[in-house]
């Protein structure tokens, strides 16, 4: 007799094995929660390290281009 069979005419049998099925839905639900959590975290992290080198790589050009103006104002004087 497979496990719907017995589900079929005894309602014990069928609440005992639902409250396994939920409990492990449960587990894997929570398991996949965790996971995505981490990969919450990891792009969060990702997205700062990606600003602190767009804020370094514009200040090395700001500077750049600074740094060229007094260059060519100074040859001008």
């Amino acid at each position: 007799m497979s496990a719907t069979e017995i589900e079929k005419q005894h309602l014990e049998a069928h609440v005992e094995l639902c409250q396994e099925r939920y409990q492990q839905l449960d587990k894997r639900l929570s398991i996949i929660e965790d996971k995505v959590e981490r990969v919450h975290n990891d792009i969060l992290a990702g997205n700062k390290a990606m600003i602190k080198v767009f804020i370094g790589a514009a200040a090395t050009i700001i500077v750049g281009f600074l740094s060229t103006v007094v260059v060519i104002l100074d040859k001008l004087n």
